[in-house]
């Protein structure tokens, strides 16, 4: 009974031994695991280290060659972002967007080339040719770079495109490239013309008739141009109008009394005036800096003029006193050949490009003309001499994406008078043309676009409304 004591105490002390023992165990056992860990994470690091360091270099190198093609292809970087089109002059083209070097459509690298240039700001629809370039010469996944290693590509100078609403456009067609330009325009105008026919006793009284004519006119004009890069700053167009218009007059008959409105319709269809245009780029411009565009247009005579259509007089149509003295027929030209010099200009400034034209316009004299009259008479007119026509435009052209473009610009022309035998012809001033112009760009396939523009008459002697539709195809 005196040893139990002793027993109780040897068992507290194997108890006591076999907890430190597994204590000793486990906590050996986490510092394995935690080595273990912590070689596993260490390893896991340098393998993603390495990663950013080739991720590093990879990029480094895209960013060098990146530089490269920015530095030698700045002013296709502005095109690449843009839908493309066709700038133009006054009855609303701003025209050519569709002339600049049409490619294929952007690949995937391209196209994030191309997000890279909208970023920076670029402006108007342009063709996708630049950005063709950009995704060969970029490497990427394709990897078959355009230009031999070491040796810089060509800059391109061409000047940046805009959505069309002028009738001259600022970008030229490329060497040896063809366009083929189909066009439709419409255009309406209406006016009131008051006659006071005798005399007055007082201010407030008339002895005589009054005259009251409202005129309205519809002209649709169908055209083909084609245009040719003879160089890359040089090309040649031709433009075939097909001009198909009609004229309505409601009126009261001159010396009658009557208070009955009269209507005279007549319209006229047939080709109008061929245009011939030669175009150069005068200056290699860039980001932020002008391009000048010296061109020269030759209007010919194609047309029925308004001296080869019967007017409505039985004896005379100059104080004509029977018949209505307007053309049984529509003249579809002017009659008159015509030389006319202008310059475009366009400044390309992220993201818009502002562009714009100045011209004169002066038209031959012709003599010994005559007005054909009713029953197969004539009557001479002598020498007629139309007045010149100074004109100048500003527009300005937004990217709203790679393929679409947007515009918006004024036209005015100021006419001067039409002499007569050494005269000014009674009647005759000077004229304001006056012309709010919008328009819009959509690339539908890499060498086909389609161009619309809507013109406003701002004055009462420009026609109320004008639309025009192109769409430039190139080969």
């Amino acid at each position: 009974m005196k040893r139990e004591p002793f027993r109780h105490v040897r068992t507290i002390s194997y108890a006591t031994m076999l907890l430190f023992y597994v204590e000793a165990h486990a906590q050996s056992l986490q510092d394995q695991t935690a080595q273990e860990n912590i070689a596993t994470l260490r390893q896991e690091l340098n393998n993603r280290i390495k990663e950013l360091e080739a991720l590093k270099r990879k990029l480094a190198e895209e960013e060098a060659q990146f530089q490269q093609l920015s530095k030698a292809l700045d002013s296709r970087m502005l095109d690449a972002t843009r839908g493309t089109g066709q700038p133009g002059s006054g009855s609303g083209t701003a025209a050519g967007i569709a002339q600049s070097d049409a490619g294929a459509a952007p690949n995937a690298t391209g196209g994030a080339a191309a997000t890279a240039g909208a970023t920076a700001g670029a402006a108007t629809g342009a063709a996708p040719a630049p950005v063709i370039n950009m995704a060969q010469n970029s490497g990427g996944d394709q990897g078959q770079p355009t230009q031999p290693v070491g040796q810089a590509p060509i800059p391109d100078t061409a000047p940046p495109a805009v959505a069309p609403i002028f009738d001259q456009p600022g970008v030229l067609t490329p060497r040896n490239k063809f366009v083929i330009e189909p066009s439709f325009q419409f255009g309406y105008s209406s006016s009131d013309r008051v006659a006071l026919v005798g005399y007055t006793i007082i201010p407030a009284l008339l002895i005589g008739l009054i005259d009251v004519r409202e005129i309205k006119s519809n002209v649709l004009t169908a055209g083909i141009a084609a245009r040719y890069g003879i160089t890359n700053r040089m090309e040649f167009e031709v433009r075939v109008p097909y001009v198909y218009s009609t004229n309505d007059t409601v009126s009261r008959e001159i010396f009658t009394g009557t208070a009955q409105d009269n209507v005279f319709n007549s319209n006229g269809h047939g080709i109008g005036d061929v245009e011939m245009t030669m175009r150069y780029q005068l200056n290699e411009g860039g980001p932020d800096k002008f391009y000048y565009i010296g061109w020269l247009r030759f209007k010919t005579a194609t047309g029925k003029s308004p001296f080869d259509v019967v007017t409505d007089c039985v004896t005379r149509c100059i104080g004509n006193t029977t018949g209505t003295g307007l053309p049984l027929e529509q003249p579809t030209g002017t009659g008159f050949y015509a030389i006319q010099p202008g310059l475009t200009w366009l400044f390309p400034s992220d993201p818009v490009v502002f562009f714009g034209n100045f011209s004169y316009l002066h038209s031959f004299g012709r003599s010994d003309l005559s007005l054909h009259i009713l029953d197969g008479e004539t009557e001479s007119v002598g020498h007629i001499q139309p007045g010149d026509i100074w004109g100048f435009n500003i527009g300005m052209g937004l990217a709203l994406n790679e393929k679409a473009s947007f515009s918006i610009g004024y036209d005015q022309s100021i006419v001067l008078p039409t002499k007569q035998n050494g005269s000014t012809v009674p009647g005759s001033v000077r004229v304001i043309l006056g012309t709010l112009l919008v328009g819009y760009s959509y690339r539908l396939t890499p060498k086909t676009t389609l161009n619309f523009s809507l013109g406003a008459g701002l004055t009462r002697d420009t026609p109320d409304l004008t639309l025009t539709f192109r769409m430039p195809i190139q080969f």
